[in-house]
């Protein structure tokens, strides 16, 4: 089945290719075969991967059906489901564990798991990514919405795609946010460490929404909205304004030194980035009514800011989280 997305204005004057890999959460490379196979047009017409865009320009593309040595074996592993329907699924991803195959982890993700309670999902998506709309990062913990069907798939795809999805992190960042902040800063691959992103002149416009909800004499607990999508925006984002994530090996940095007591060991030893996706709202992809989920606090994350603050961050959401 074939989608359709119209290119909003921000996006103006970026390349095929970068467009729809960044919004469908697939690889690069893998998108310009599809554009070389003649499976994405802009405006009715093909187009070569680095055609430039304009706005309101409409694309339309229809991924491959999985080939057969693409397609996963179900296994076992505890699956924490917040919400189900015939047409969706909601899972509270813990940290540690990678969504989909990739390089160098064939097996042991979060669709194989999700295949033994649900094969139905089998064939629902991208390549490899059955029922998969979006994707978190290894570390990070939180909501997914995955699709059953193929008619949620795509619908759920063009939605998050079309940034009409509210997504919210929480996170645990060193130094004092003092402030709510709307972040408007490009990220761009960095020009020397390619394997990692960063705020730069000619980078792919990004915003975020940032609020703080408690602070400590060395760490700040936030509420991040994402009004884009970018590759690591949270984390590029928060290093950019000097307050990098808790524990985040690529972005962060060594500022437990500056800390004393309790706090010192527990800023040196988180052993994730302290990022959650807490919140998501969307339109139900059939039903057409309002979904909101929301995912618990995970454990780590509250021992951390316990031990930052002789504080419980559940009653902090409770009192401070928006309407």
């Amino acid at each position: 089945m074939a989608e359709r997305l119209r290119v909003p204005a921000d996006a103006a004057g970026e390349r095929l290719d970068r467009f729809l890999a960044d919004r469908l959460d697939v690889p690069r490379n893998q998108l310009q075969r599809w554009i070389d196979e003649g499976r994405v047009h802009v405006e009715g017409g093909a187009a070569k991967p680095s055609r430039r865009l304009s706005a309101d320009e409409q694309i339309e593309w229809e991924a491959p059906a999985p080939a057969g040595d693409e397609r996963i074996s179900p296994e076992a592993g505890d699956l924490a489901v917040l919400y189900e329907d015939d047409a969706l699924i909601a899972i509270d991803k813990p940290p540690g564990l990678t969504v989909h195959p990739g390089a160098g982890r064939p097996t042991g993700t979060l669709v194989h798991r999700l295949l033994t309670r649900y094969p139905e999902i089998a064939g629902v998506g991208g390549p490899g990514r059955p029922g998969i709309v979006h994707r978190l990062d290894r570390g990070t913990s939180g909501l997914m919405v995955v699709a059953r069907t193929p008619a949620a798939y795509h619908r759920l795809a063009r939605a998050f795609a079309a940034r009409e999805v509210d997504k919210r992190y929480l996170a645990i960042c060193h130094g004092v946010v003092r402030a709510p902040q709307e972040i408007d800063a490009p990220i761009g691959r960095h020009p020397t460490r390619r394997q990692e992103m960063t705020v730069r002149t000619g980078g792919r416009p990004a915003r975020s929404r940032l609020r703080p909800l408690a602070t400590t004499a060395n760490a700040s607990l936030v509420e991040i909205e994402l009004l884009t999508g970018r590759t690591h925006q949270v984390r590029v984002h928060l290093k950019s304004l000097n307050h990098p994530l808790v524990g985040d090996p690529v972005y962060g940095e060594a500022r437990w030194k500056a800390a004393t007591g309790p706090s010192r060991a527990a800023l040196r030893d988180f052993p994730r980035p302290a990022l959650h996706a807490w919140r998501l709202s969307f339109t139900h992809p059939i039903s057409e009514k309002r979904v909101e989920l929301e995912s618990p606090t995970p454990s780590d994350l509250r021992a951390l800011w316990h031990a930052l603050a002789d504080q419980e961050i559940v009653p902090l959401l409770q009192r401070r989280a928006p309407p």
